[in-house]
């Protein structure tokens, strides 16, 4: 989102976009069967959708396979290698603040395996669709990722090598994106149809619902196999302790999350609670925007909600507010404490309050050897909670106090323009893109699932 890229550091966390935002499609996109409904040709051929009638004690013959199933893999003959497997791994440990803890290590190593078999049989699909992705196809989009971050892909190359990755591992996650779009252009987004009956269903009834209640909601499913849901609540209950030392959700909930969301982050959309199981329902209006919940128990498994932003519908919001922003920031030499930076940041304080504008912004930065960054389109809801309460009362010219942390960065971002967002229902075109993009999204995970039944796989 560019409100988070104008804000993330320019190490740690730009990295972290790059580990967990590049290849969303490819990333962690494993849904239960029970959530296919799509009847494709595939679905129903023979022998597929029936019930599989298990015996409740199956008499095993041969050797079964072991409990943990060693993290390499040859898919359709193609070798995933364990240094592929690790490289994956050091990108999720940056993301989480620089580690993984011990007892997650083995369940994030099958989960990043597996991310690796689909990405391999994307880029294979493609392969055989005569789709080829040029070295200067990932050279462009890798240059546009390094630009965003305020780094050179020389740089990044650096900064992953010295935390037990390489370029090799985020160049590869590319070819799969840009493999899996360009196929599901190909293949699928010709397949599609949305009737325009449909479309003004939508519209009718968004009109319908205008000043209700709806929140944005993210969820981490895991399910309890045979109704006991104590392991589920014990590692639901470990997710919530890393959530809360600053860990992502969208990150844990595509490694974690067994729901079909996961692809997404575990993003639910904005929904009403009547649109929720009742057990979720009741506890959404007890959380303060930005918190977790505690493990809810739900049919078949718990669920961790995130309780991610609020809104009535089609009413006047301050937050839909459109900014463009300067933001300055300063850093300083390493080992400093924060009482040495006290009396900077007080001077800094008062320079930013007094600049004038965001005319000022080059000179303030200039007087405290910082730097100035330039971003339009930010939404303020998009900004951290605590900066929208600051920033909700602020005009055209005024700055935000400083913050920011001493070991990394301090900023204040200074508003340039602000442009406030009229609440009308959305346009024909807009709720058409949208219905055609989900229906996309679900045949191209349906799709995926077909190359996945398909593949020859063999662990070693």
């Amino acid at each position: 989102m560019p409100a988070s890229e104008f804000l993330r550091a320019r190490t740690r966390t730009a990295i972290a976009i790059l580990a967990l935002g590049i290849a969303t499609v490819a990333m962690a996109q494993s849904e239960p069967a029970t959530q296919d409904t799509d009847t494709t040709a595939t679905d129903s051929a023979p022998g597929t959708n029936r019930p599989l009638d298990l015996p409740e004690n199956p008499e095993l013959f041969g050797t079964t396979l072991p409990s943990v199933v060693k993290a390499t893999a040859l898919v359709n003959g193609e070798v995933i290698t364990q240094t592929d497997i690790d490289q994956r791994l050091a990108l999720l440990a940056i993301a989480n603040g620089g580690g993984i803890p011990a007892d997650q290590m083995e369940a994030l190593r099958q989960q990043v395996l597996r991310n690796l078999i689909d990405e391999t049989l994307e880029i294979q699909a493609a392969k055989a669709e005569k789709i080829d992705i040029s070295e200067a196809d990932i050279d462009k989009t890798l240059q546009r990722v390094a630009q965003q971050n305020n780094q050179t892909p020389e740089q990044l190359a650096t900064y992953f090598k010295a935390h037990g990755s390489s370029i090799k591992s985020i160049r590869r996650q590319i070819q799969g994106e840009l493999a899996w779009t360009r196929l599901q252009q190909k293949r699928i987004e010709s397949t599609v149809s949305v009737g325009d009956d449909e479309v003004q269903a939508v519209l009718d009834k968004l009109n319908a619902s205008k000043g209700t209640e709806e929140y944005k909601v993210g969820e981490i499913y895991l399910s309890a196999p045979g109704g006991d849901v104590s392991k589920a609540v014990a590692t639901a209950n470990q997710i919530l302790a890393q959530l809360k030392n600053g860990a992502s959700f969208v990150g844990y909930a595509r490694q974690y999350s067994e729901a079909s969301t996961a692809a997404v982050g575990g993003d639910l959309g904005w929904v009403r609670p009547a649109q929720l199981p009742a057990q979720i329902a009741s506890v959404l209006p007890t959380l303060k925007t930005g918190e977790v919940s505690n493990p809810i128990a739900v049919p078949g498994g718990v669920s961790l909600i995130a309780l991610q932003d609020e809104r009535k519908v089609l009413t006047p919001d301050p937050r839909n507010a459109v900014l463009s922003l300067k933001q300055i920031s300063i850093s300083f030499p390493k080992g400093t404490t924060r009482e040495q930076a006290e009396p900077t940041l007080e001077k800094f304080g008062q320079a930013v309050q007094g600049m004038g504008g965001c005319g000022g912004a080059d000179k303030v930065a200039s007087d405290f050897h910082g730097e100035v960054v330039s971003s339009d389109e930010i939404k303020l809801r998009d900004l951290p909670a605590a900066l929208q309460q600051i920033m909700l009362p602020m005009q055209v010219g005024q700055a935000t106090p400083p913050f920011g942390s001493v070991t990394e960065n301090v900023r204040s971002l200074v508003i340039c323009g602000r442009d406030e967002v009229d609440p009308s229902a959305p346009t024909f075109d807009q709720v058409y893109a949208q219905l055609n993009e989900e229906r996309v999204n679900l045949k191209a995970r349906h799709y995926l699932r077909d190359l996945r039944r398909d593949a020859i796989i063999e662990f070693r």
